[in-house]
């Protein structure tokens, strides 16, 4: 189980990739979830990603989600 503070960020994360991304919320975390990438990545290395900025970590997050063979 996650705690607060990383369920925000994943939330913030998750909107943030539904606007860059032109799909809702929901459709953005059933990606994140089917590729693994919220557990395994968002939440996993929250002390480090949660200092970084906003948009580098939406071309990041992008990024690994290309590579797992999805469209964005």
């Amino acid at each position: 189980m996650c705690k607060k503070t990383e369920m925000e960020f994943s939330i913030f994360m998750i909107h943030q990739l539904a606007k860059k991304w032109h799909m809702t919320p929901a459709d953005v975390y059933h990606t994140l979830n089917k590729t693994k990438i919220l557990d395994d990545y968002i939440i996993k290395y929250y002390d480090v990603l949660h200092t970084q900025g906003e948009m580098a970590l939406v071309e990041d997050i992008s990024d690994f989600v290309r590579e797992k063979g999805i469209a964005v």
